[in-house]
């Protein structure tokens, strides 16, 4: 029998003595790098199920389990509290962890004798401690020493190869846009503090209903932007696609995958916990606007890119923003009383984070592979590797249909989850929310099918056709760790889908106490074969019978061909070329792929094209050789950002003659500012 109150405690336990020895031991030991990598992520998979053991304890814990450690600072609680919100987000974090650290096995070896193995393994042990606490803390004071924590141990992963220049450049900007982020949520944690005299939670979601209007307006505002700014939401998105793609892969995998899903965490704790659920509906509205407009752009970027990891990187801007509309959604139903919807949007809104947690890690660790065996990120540089690669490009595959929305995945769930609960809208007693948030559900539509497109670029110009590169013409499989980590995400990613019935009573279990709807009877029926949010009469699905269509279908076709056609030959033929011999550079390559995208979308791409032709001194009609680029223009970088860059440089460029370097000039600063102290304090 499985007790909570037996379980946690020892497996929490476990889960910091393997981070702590596992971060500490590698880096102090003089071993050899192969053993380091060993203890470091062997250590780290122990850690990690431990986790998932702890995340499960407490989505079936009655109540709240508290754990606390006494404390000498002021205003500071270190303080642990794990009910279904924070065990849930552990769950994800621990699931991806495990599968990360396995991966990570067989990836850090590209790492040997470059950089050192010790202080890689203490600083991925810190990432992932540190994202645990981050989820279970009971106490805003704690809440940013752990979440400053995380984003500066996070910082020096991403600059883990800091000899380039690139790297250095991807580090500097994420550390400046998670201050950012980190300034605004303490803005909404000070509205609250002001009102209780208190940094600990359980003060907060006493009184935060009883703020003031213009308080709790403040609270979600500074919230929004701060957590958003972690999470990717447009325009504060801007770090990720230069972050993620410098990071190793399998960090990218755990940044991508549920570093950003912190901030997820932090927005519901925040507007469902602290603030009661209670709020105006243009609260949700705004949610679900930034979400949509989030989902649409960090697509449309992605379509664009030729650097695999980047245009990962916009897809979780893409996701981000399909978390959004869910949570927004719910948001707005629950401002005007519709509890049960408001969980229906909530549910769509957590179901889509652990997927995106999945797929994504899926993904970037596809990515990592391929950059493990060709050494490089350009799309343009791959194809053919599905021969060389057929593992790696069979869970790239599992990965792409996932996120693609496509069933029987996850993605395909938890999207169509989020499209009733857009559709449901009808039911809103207000006409401005019955046409706008349908909007909200076309934009998805175009998202879904604009993602699909991409996933179709990444896996065909990758995997397919012929090599383009020296590298992608000797490139091997991934090492046999790789292919367990990627294997292992890629079975979630199916079962994810394939047992809604069983996620959804779990996830039931952690919105409820917020919207007060209890989901799981009304939704999962027909014996737990089919979801039906609203009842039979609006819509359903089933994901086992549709898997069963599909596994019935495809082989009733062959059949039918077979019977029908004759007997089925292979036969093999040379592609017509037009006479001549087909060679790699006349393959379909990624910028000719999306190029109709670019021009359907060029007021927003706005996009500049540079050719340089070599010609043949016998005849300027024949081109030696031709150099095709084509850019986009980085539109909230130069229009919002480099704006913004130039104030502050000039406003420094002014202030420096404050800083004349004279010792004298400072002691006076000083007494100065003493003496304006004392006259305010007096």
């Amino acid at each position: 029998m499985f007790d909570p109150a037996v379980i946690v405690p020892p497996a929490l336990f476990s889960l910091m003595t393997a981070h702590v020895a596992g971060a500490l031991v590698p880096l102090i030991a003089p071993w050899r790098d192969e053993a380091k990598n060993r203890l470091a992520h062997g250590s780290a998979i122990v850690a990690c199920a431990a986790g998932v053991l702890v995340g499960i304890g407490g989505l079936l814990a009655p109540e709240p389990l508290v754990f606390s450690l006494p404390s000498t600072i002021p205003l500071l609680t270190i303080q642990l509290r794990l009910d279904p919100l924070s065990a849930f987000f552990v769950f994800v974090i621990s699931l991806s962890g495990v599968a990360a650290s396995i991966y990570a096995l067989g990836y850090v070896r590209e790492f040997y004798e470059r950089h050192s193995i010790g202080a890689l393994g203490a600083l991925y042990h810190g990432f992932l401690l540190s994202m645990i606490l981050v989820v279970t803390a009971d106490d805003a004071f704690f809440f940013l020493i752990v979440w400053e924590v995380m984003s500066l141990v996070s910082y020096l992963l991403v600059v883990t190869e800091h000899e380039k220049a690139e790297t250095r450049y991807a580090g500097f900007f994420y550390l400046v846009m998670t201050h950012v982020g980190t300034a605004f949520i303490l803005i909404a944690y000070l509205v609250f503090y002001q009102q209780t005299g208190s940094f600990t939670f359980d003060t907060f979601r006493q009184s935060g209903h009883a703020l003031p209007e213009g308080f709790r307006t403040i609270a979600f505002v500074a919230a929004f932007i701060g957590f958003g700014a972690k999470a990717g939401i447009v325009p504060l998105h801007v770090w990720l696609p230069y972050a993620h793609p410098a990071a190793p892969s399998h960090i990218s995998a755990l940044m991508s995958g549920v570093m950003i899903k912190t901030a997820i965490y932090g927005l519901i704790r925040v507007y469902f916990d602290f603030l009661g659920g209670a709020f105006p509906w243009w609260w949700g509205f705004a949610v679900l606007a930034i979400g949509a407009v989030s989902a649409l752009l960090g697509v449309m970027y992605a379509l664009m890119e030729h650097d695999l990891k980047s245009l990962l990187a916009y897809h979780s801007v893409e996701n981000i923003g399909i978390i959004l509309l869910g949570i927004g959604a719910g948001m707005i139903f629950q401002s005007y009383g519709l509890s049960h919807l408001a969980a229906l949007g909530l549910l769509a809104g957590l179901y889509h984070t652990m997927n995106h947690a999945m797929f994504k890690g899926l993904l970037f660790m596809g990515a990592g592979s391929l950059l493990y065996a060709t050494h490089t990120r350009n799309m343009e540089e791959y194809g053919g590797l599905i021969r060389a690669m057929p593992w790696t490009a069979f869970f790239f595959l599992v990965g792409s249909i996932s996120i693609s929305a496509l069933p029987p995945t996850n993605g395909f769930v938890s999207e169509w989850l989020t499209f009733q609960s857009l559709f449901l809208s009808f039911m809103l007693p207000d006409l401005l929310m019955k046409i706008l948030i349908p909007i909200g559900a076309a934009m998805l539509a175009l998202t879904g099918a604009l993602a699909v497109a991409c996933f179709a670029k990444a896996f065909g110009v990758a995997f397919l056709a012929m090599p383009r590169s020296h590298h992608a013409k000797n490139a091997k499989e991934a090492p046999l760790p790789m292919l367990v980590g990627m294997g292992t995400l890629a079975t979630v990613c199916v079962a994810l889908g394939l047992a809604p019935m069983l996620v959804v009573p779990v996830l039931d279990r952690v919105i409820a106490p917020f919207t007060g709807a209890q989901l799981a009877q009304s939704v999962v029926t027909e014996g737990g074969w089919a979801l039906m949010p609203m009842g039979v009469g609006f819509a359903s699905i089933s994901t086992p019978v549709l898997t069963i269509l599909l596994a019935v279908i495809i082989p009733a076709t062959l059949l039918g061909v077979f019977l029908f056609a004759g007997k089925l030959k292979r036969r093999f033929y040379k592609t017509w070329g037009c006479g001549i011999n087909l060679k790699p550079s006349m393959e379909y390559t990624a910028t000719g792929f999306a190029q109709p995208i670019r021009q359907v979308f060029s007021t927003i791409y706005r996009p500049t094209v540079k050719i340089e032709k070599d010609m043949l001194e016998e005849s300027r009609y024949f081109a030696r050789r031709m150099r095709f680029e084509v850019h986009i223009e980085p539109t909230f970088q130069r229009y919002l950002y480099d704006p913004v860059v130039w104030v502050f440089n000039m406003v420094a460029n002014r202030l420096r003659v404050v800083q004349a370097g004279s010792l004298h000039l400072y002691l006076a600063y000083i007494f100065l500012t003493l003496l304006a102290l004392l006259l305010w304090v007096g």
